[in-house]
C-alpha cells in the first residue's frame, strides 16, 4: 500500500532537514518549554547548547538526548542575570562549537502580586532575568550572526507583553520591554539575513507558576485554558529558520490584544474583572 504524507508530515520533514547539524543555544533549558524545545531539536539532528541555573537537570537531559538521538549536547550552568557570567559562558560556547545558528532566549520568571506588594528586589530580579539577561545573551551572538549573514534569534515573550493585567504590572512591563527590543532588533537585522521572532504564549502548564502564583489561585482559575508545553515547543521549532514574525498562542487570546489596541478604554472597563484572575 502506498502511503501519502500529510501536510504536517511534509512540514515535519522540512523542519528536520533544515535543523540537522545546526548549532542551537537554549536558555532556561532545564524544564518547561525550554526542555521540550531541546527534545524536538535533538530529534531533528541539531547540535545543542543548553543553559540554565540547574546544572544537574541539564546533565540529566543531556544524557537522555545523546542516548536517544546521537547528537552533540553541551551544557553550561548560567544565571542570565549575571552579565559577566553570560560573557564567560558564551566565550566557552564559541570555543566549543565555533558559531551559533539559533538562539532561543527562554529563561524568565514572574511574580504575580499587586504593584505595591512587589519588593524592589523582585522588580530588579524580573528585569535582570527577563530583559537584561535576554539582551546580554543576544548581544553575544549578534556580531557573528551579522558577519555570517545568517542566524535566528527567538525571544520567548508573553501575551502579558501585549495585554497588561492586574497583579502582573512588573512582569507585564518586563515582557513589554522584550517585545519592544525584539521588534527593533528585527528591523536592524533585516539587511543581514538574520531572523528575529517573538513568541507570545498565554499561560503554560509548567513550574513557572510555582513562583509566580504562590497561592495557586491563578492556575485554578485558568487551568482549562492552559497551553501544553509540548504544543508551544512544537510551534517554536516549526518556526526556526523561517521568516515568522510572531507566534501568538492561543489565537483567541491574541484577538484580545488586537481589540485592546483599538479600544483600550472599553477593553479595560469591561475586561478588568475577567482579567483579574490572579
Amino acid at each position: 500500500m502506498d502511503w501519502v504524507k500529510t501536510g504536517q508530515g511534509r512540514r515535519d520533514d522540512m523542519v528536520r532537514e533544515q535543523l540537522k547539524g545546526k548549532n542551537i543555544v537554549i536558555t532556561g533549558a532545564s524544564g518547561g518549554i525550554g526542555a521540550e524545545i531541546a527534545k524536538l531539536c535533538a530529534a531533528s539532528g541539531a547540535n545543542l547548547v543548553l543553559l540554565a541555573r540547574s546544572i544537574g537537570k541539564l546533565q540529566l537531559l543531556q544524557g537522555d538526548l545523546q542516548k536517544r538521538h546521537y547528537v552533540k549536547v553541551d551544557v553550561f550552568q548560567l544565571d542570565v542575570s549575571d552579565t559577566e557570567q553570560v560573557q564567560k559562558v558564551f566565550g566557552e560556547i564559541f570555543a566549543s562549537v565555533g558559531y551559533i545558528d539559533i538562539l532561543v532566549n527562554n529563561a524568565g520568571f514572574g511574580v504575580f502580586r499587586e504593584a505595591h506588594e512587589v519588593t524592589i528586589d523582585e522588580i530588579k530580579g524580573m528585569f535582570n532575568v527577563n530583559v537584561v539577561g535576554l539582551m546580554a545573551c543576544t548581544s553575544m551572538v549578534l556580531p557573528k550572526m551579522r558577519e555570517r549573514r545568517f542566524g535566528h534569534i527567538i525571544n520567548i515573550a508573553s501575551q502579558a507583553g501585549k495585554i497588561a493585567t492586574p497583579k502582573s504590572s512588573v512582569y507585564s512591563a518586563s515582557k513589554h520591554a522584550v517585545l519592544g527590543y525584539t521588534n527593533s532588533l528585527r528591523m536592524e537585522l533585516a539587511d543581514y539575513n538574520v531572523l528575529v521572532t517573538s513568541v507570545n504564549p498565554g499561560p503554560i502548564a509548567t513550574n513557572f507558576f510555582e513562583i509566580a502564583d504562590e497561592k495557586g489561585t491563578y492556575v485554578k482559575n485558568v487551568q482549562k485554558f492552559m497551553l501544553k508545553p509540548q504544543y508551544v515547543a512544537q510551534k517554536v521549532v516549526d518556526s526556526m529558520l523561517t521568516k515568522t514574525r510572531e507566534i501568538n498562542l492561543p489565537r483567541w487570546m491574541n484577538m484580545g490584544s488586537i481589540v485592546y489596541v483599538l479600544f483600550p478604554r472599553l477593553f479595560e472597563r469591561i475586561g478588568r474583572s475577567v482579567l483579574n484572575q490572579k
